[in-house]
């Protein structure tokens, strides 16, 4: 009976061990230790790409780190899975929300002023159609610039950019160039007046990103790999001061100088144009009196509100009635003939009167992420190893930044006046293109960074 009964004993701890060890092997996803499917595995140092697409069967992945094998920087934080979306959605809804609420704008801002010009032929509209069919035009193109690799967009920056110098100078022709309000900026092509300075925002970004990666050898030279690119700059301000327009000069030395200096080029003579530049801008400055009257005008709009300090001085009327939450969107005074360019240029005043600090907030957010997706979207670039893809997206981050920060500061009071419009928001059909193509750019680099993470072509 004993050894019966140890007999038993003994087939039941055989059949409890049996039993365990097959609880073991069904264990569900996420338990330590156990991957019942690839896609069930940590996603540090892996990808959807890890899936062969030709066996159709789980690869093993390298670890962190190996060469030829680039992670997203986030999924090696959070070791979260990386999405498997084509596209980056938060950057889609920040351009959308910035066009739509540029539309709206417009719209309200212009309204009056359209009703009673005899040029406007007296339709209230009037401006509300033109930007619709510019930023319809801006789309479909920047539709056609997303269906462009970045590899082209490299190979044909050098040609891209003497096409835009050749612009420039075509703009200062007599008989060619078309002369607004004294300065000569527009080439006119059939409906639309094209602005050579908007363009060749987007193709010094361009050529700058890839000056910087041809010149990376030798980037710690300052005969061979700075002298050259300030020598084209120069040439570019010379232009753009015969025209003239300081704002772009600004903002294309910005875009030239933080591509050198995000391509890691000698620090030293960053340190020295932090002090020279300053200088070369006051001498502009003092050497011309529009420009020095501007200054004088910025400093105290107060002394002089009917003439020099007229539109600043009104502008900071229209941020003051639109305290927290604005007066309402169609109910701006300041737009009703007193503030000059409240479509375009001091489109932020009119915001600021409507929606109030919250509507000037919301618009400073959206600026923000997108400028923060442009420079996390070029990190990720340079961390895959594609350093033009990596310089592009941070020069348009850095373009769209410096120009919404100069044309708020000056709304505000903050900066001089400068003819700087608000990017995807103001009236304009060179800058509305120009802008929807950078985007397009934008997207394409992130879209390739996607499929090289999955291991797919581009």
């Amino acid at each position: 009976m004993v050894s019966l009964a140890r007999a038993s004993n003994t087939v039941r701890l055989g059949s409890l061990l049996s039993k365990r060890r097959d609880a073991e092997l069904t264990k569900p996803a996420g338990i330590r230790g156990f991957h019942s499917h690839p896609s069930a595995a940590p996603a540090r140092g892996r990808f959807a790409g890890d899936l062969h697409p030709a066996q159709g069967r789980a690869r093993s992945s390298p670890p962190v780190g190996t060469r030829g094998f680039h992670p997203h920087p986030s999924a090696v934080r959070s070791r979260i899975r990386p999405s498997h979306a084509q596209f980056d959605e938060l950057l889609i809804w920040v351009l959308t929300g910035l066009l739509a609420l540029g539309l709206v704008m417009v719209y309200s801002s212009s309204i009056a002023t359209a009703e009673a010009n005899k040029f406007t032929g007296y339709q209230p509209s009037y401006y509300l159609f033109r930007h619709g069919m510019y930023t319809a035009i801006g789309l479909t193109a920047g539709l056609f610039a997303f269906q462009v690799p970045v590899q082209n967009w490299q190979r044909y920056a050098p040609y891209l950019f003497l096409l835009g110098v050749a612009l420039l100078v075509m703009v200062l022709v007599p008989g060619i160039g078309r002369e607004v309000n004294h300065s000569r900026r527009w080439l006119p092509l059939f409906f639309i007046n094209l602005q050579p300075s908007e363009l060749m925002k987007l193709l010094a970004v361009l050529y700058a990103a890839d000056y910087t990666v041809r010149k990376g050898k030798i980037k710690h030279l300052f005969i061979k790999a700075f002298v050259p690119m300030l020598i084209v700059m120069a040439l570019i301000g010379t232009l753009l001061l015969l025209e003239p327009d300081m704002g772009a000069l600004v903002v294309i030395c910005a875009i030239a100088l933080a591509t050198l200096w995000l391509g890691g080029f000698n620090l030293a003579v960053f340190a020295g144009l932090i002090v020279s530049l300053p200088l070369l801008f006051a001498v502009l400055t003092i050497y011309a009196p529009y420009r020095m009257q501007r200054v004088i005008g910025f400093m105290d709009p107060w002394a002089d509100p009917y003439g020099k300090g007229y539109q600043l001085s009104h502008a900071l009327i229209a941020f003051g009635r639109g305290e927290w939450l604005g007066v309402g969107l169609g109910g701006s005074v300041e737009k009703l003939f007193y503030l000059p360019e409240a479509h375009t240029d001091f489109l932020m005043a009119v915001i600021a009167e409507e929606l109030g600090l919250v509507g000037v907030t919301a618009v400073i957010m959206l600026f923000a992420l997108l400028v923060v997706r442009a420079l996390q979207i070029g990190r990720h670039a340079a961390f895959l190893e594609r350093n033009f893809s990596a310089l592009v997206a941070q020069g348009i981050g850095v373009w769209i930044g410096v120009q919404a920060m100069i044309n708020i500061g000056v709304n505000m009071g903050v900066l001089p006046t400068k003819g700087l419009t608000l990017p995807f928001l103001s009236f304009g059909g060179s800058g509305m293109l120009v802008n929807c193509v950078a985007a397009a750019l934008l997207l394409r680099v992130d879209y390739e960074n996607r499929r090289i993470a999955r291991g797919l072509p581009v």
